[in-house]
């Protein structure tokens, strides 16, 4: 208990910042009072009201409103922070339009640098202008070497005050393997923290099921009916609107049913480098979903208060009451998300879309930065197709592209030539291999590819998903060779290579997955790998992204890891050859 807080409160001391004649928006009930001011001590709210002259003094810092609202700061509930930029990049645009807190994913983390990786990125999260919360790695994979947390390392995280739950873990995969993550959900829920899920696809009984586990929330629904189907399942559903997808248009008709709204949460699930800079972060969120018709007081608590709810962070981020932590932001007016001013634990970061303080660049770790252990360099036959059996031709299993994310499982005979499979180019057909990057010696596995679109040359990423692999497709094998030595030389990046020549590439040093560069430059950089991409051939919109989910296990239908091709509809890993 603070007694400084009470002392201002009774106007025994003067607060340190005051916000008067301001629209309050309050999130508790909806309401918006007129004629209302707020006054801190330290970083918490001592007082709120249309009287607190009491607890003004010579040294409060006082700013007039003048008729502006006041709402809470905003709060994005699902992030991926450690995916292409540091935080201390990624704060110097997100913090300035009214967002004070971040719930960030720490998957990417965990399978290619484990717990000391995992507190070194979480390290890099302190003593921000605004902060972050994270969930522990629930580590759902394609590949067996990356599935599943040591519960030594979930014990460490769950005791930790910044970890508020188990990231999202994919439904299919719990529910195929449930010996494998109940045990890891009980010891959550023993520590009174939630379980974030991910339940794309889920319908009926299989989502009853995945529900019955103990998940409390869900980003993937894309129509308001799997919107309302969650809910009345007593699931927070984050409506998500992102660099990955844009659902908040699709949903919005849920608005239209007469339904309680206070289990919907806006989030971003990842904001690239060029939508951060363009659009902004958790405001423009808050600003579409007006735009989409939801009334500003229920947008504005998708934001706030719903997500501290959900997260039992509501004690103190979520709303403007006493007690709370000071996260106030001024707009102009209940319907235009235009930050005016930003005050982040009692402190003012931002005026008028400038931020006024600097964030922290954190200095990570020697291990942090030398995270890709490949313990030889490449040679294009490294990624050749031995095949073994007799005859010319042989039958195989094949990831066919069916959008730039979705995939399924075509199977083609192929033609023999030199005890080797041969791919066909003219019929985009192209070769595609995981390999592991953390554990030596790493397994390394080459498949096939159809739909990709490239008609020369190579790319390859260090930040593939879900696993601790590179990930590399291309229509030459020494052009793959050169972009995966070329990775281990920068101990990270994506690469696109045509020729033997680089002709592009982006360092991620920390992890394999992030950049130290400014955000400009990394944006920048980003450009040039699609335009060198589709030099090549690819008309996908983010070739970069379509490559590195080629390993994820939540996208269907058909991937590949480093042990081989994995089927979504049973888990199975395959191999390249049928029969």
């Amino acid at each position: 208990m603070n007694e400084n807080l009470i002392d201002v409160a009774l106007g025994r001391r003067p607060g340190d910042l005051a916000i008067v004649n301001a629209r309050l928006l309050n999130v508790y009930t909806g309401e918006i009072l007129d004629d209302q001011s707020v006054c801190t001590c330290g970083e918490r709210i001592a007082c709120v009201g249309a009287d607190i002259g009491h607890a003004i003094g010579d040294g409060t810092t006082v700013i007039d409103a003048d008729g502006a609202t006041l709402i809470p700061g905003l709060i994005d509930g699902h992030a991926h922070a450690a995916s292409l930029f540091t935080a201390g990049e990624f704060l110097k645009y997100a913090a300035r339009g009214g967002t004070t807190t971040i719930v960030t994913e720490t998957l990417e983390v965990y399978p290619v640098a484990g717990i000391t990786g995992v507190l070194d990125f979480l390290a890099s999260l302190k003593d921000q202008p605004i902060k972050f919360f994270a969930t522990a790695p629930a580590m759902v994979s394609t590949s067996r070497a990356a599935t599943g947390i040591d519960p030594a390392d979930l014990e460490t995280l769950l005791a930790r005050d910044d970890i508020i739950g188990l990231g999202e873990s994919y439904w299919q995969a719990v529910l195929q393997n449930l010996d494998g993550f109940l045990p890891i959900y009980a010891k959550t829920l023993v520590h009174r923290k939630s379980l974030e899920g991910h339940s794309a696809g889920a319908r009926g009984n299989k989502l009853q099921a995945y529900a019955a586990c103990g998940v409390s929330s869900c980003h993937e629904p894309i129509q308001a009916d799997e919107v309302l189907e969650r809910l009345r399942l007593g699931i927070y559903v984050m409506i998500r609107e992102g660099s990955i997808r844009r659902d908040l248009a699709g949903i919005a008709s849920i608005k239209d049913h007469i339904v309680d709204t206070r289990r919907l949460i806006l989030t971003t699930d990842g904001l690239s480098p060029a939508d951060l800079m363009e659009m902004g972060y958790m405001e423009y969120l808050v600003q579409k979903a007006i735009d989409c018709g939801f009334d500003p007081v229920t947008a504005v608590q998708m934001a706030t208060l719903n997500v501290a709810e959900h997260f039992g962070l509501d004690d103190r981020i979520g709303g403007i009451a006493p007690g709370k932590i000071a996260d106030l932001v001024l707009i102009p007016d209940p319907k235009t998300i235009q930050a005016m001013c930003v005050v982040s634990n009692g402190r003012i970061i931002a005026r008028d879309g400038n931020l006024d303080v600097v964030p922290r660049k954190h200095t990570f770790a020697a291990e942090s930065l030398n995270s890709i252990r490949i313990p030889k360099a490449f040679e294009p036959s490294d990624f050749c197709l031995p095949f073994h059996g007799n005859g010319d031709t042989a039958t195989v299993r094949v990831i066919e592209m069916v959008t730039d994310l979705v995939t399924r499982e075509v199977r083609l005979d192929l033609s023999v030539a030199g005890g080797e499979i041969q791919t066909d180019r003219a019929h985009d057909l192209l070769k595609i291999a995981a390999i592991d990057r953390t554990n030596v010696p790493g397994k390394c596995f080459t498949g096939l590819i159809k739909g990709f679109g490239m008609q020369s040359g190579a790319m390859a990423c260090s930040a593939a998903w879900d696993t601790s692999c590179v990930i590399v497709v291309g229509a030459d094998e020494a052009d793959m060779a050169f972009c995966v030595n070329r990775i281990r030389e920068m101990q990270g990046g994506a690469v696109v290579c045509a020729g033997g020549q680089v002709a592009a590439e982006l360092p991620l040093p920390v992890f394999g997955l992030i950049s130290e560069l400014p955000l400009e430059a990394l944006a920048a950089r980003l450009r040039t790998i699609q335009q060198a991409v589709a030099d090549l051939g690819v008309s996908f919109p983010d070739p970069l992204l379509t490559l590195v989910t080629l390993t994820g296990a939540a996208i269907p239908f058909l991937r590949i890891c480093e042990e081989g091709l994995v089927n979504f509809k049973d888990g199975r890993t395959v191999g390249l050859w049928v029969g």
